[in-house]
């Protein structure tokens, strides 16, 4: 028999591949499916835990309230760094949604996980690609650029091109990154 973080990582595992086919073909991840798969998480976590975490004496709103909050916290927690990433500029709004989606599900422990293995997934990924094209040594200049910037008079800032900018579609990164997770909580299950 499964178990409800097993089940709720496979709902994640679907909901990230499709969100990274989309992203990776269009570069957008659609509202539609975010939301859906947000509603999808919301409904499986409070399934999840008044089937198959039910505690002795405890109940159904004490369990239902304790649902709500790990889902809550879940949320909140994988999506603040992301959502000061996109104020930022450094990520996009479907990024920052499918990662609150993913803390809908899989609650803050596992969700920040999954969130951590697809950054780490997206550093590595980054520069090898980058490496491959050619562009590697022009993205470190302009990441000098910006890191030096704020510490810069304003008259000596230098303002780097939008053109020059490079773009990376976080959705694959994130499903490998879940992928990952998963195949930690299932081999030590």
């Amino acid at each position: 028999m499964m178990t409800a973080s097993q089940i709720a990582l496979s709902g994640v595992l679907v909901l990230t591949a499709l969100a990274g086919a989309w992203d990776y073909r269009t570069g957008h991840i659609p509202n539609k499916l975010v939301l859906g798969g947000a509603v999808l998480g919301v409904a499986s976590h409070l399934g999840l835990y008044a089937l198959l975490l039910p505690r002795d004496g405890q109940s159904l709103g004490e369990l239902m309230s304790s649902a709500v909050a790990n889902m809550m916290l879940g949320v909140l927690i994988c999506g603040a760094v992301p959502l000061l990433l996109y104020r930022t500029g450094a990520m996009g709004g479907g990024d920052v949604k499918l990662l609150a989606a993913i803390g809908a599900w899989l609650g803050p422990v596992l969700g920040l996980q999954a969130e951590m293995y697809g950054f780490i997934v997206a550093a590595v990924y980054a520069p090898a690609r980058l490496a491959y094209q050619g562009q590697l040594l022009r993205l470190l200049g302009n990441s000098a650029v910006l890191l030096s910037n704020p510490f810069l008079p304003k008259a000596r800032r230098r303002k780097v091109p939008e053109a020059l900018l490079t773009e990376l579609r976080f959705g694959p990164a994130l499903f490998v990154g879940c992928v990952l997770v998963t195949l930690v909580r299932w081999s030590g299950s």
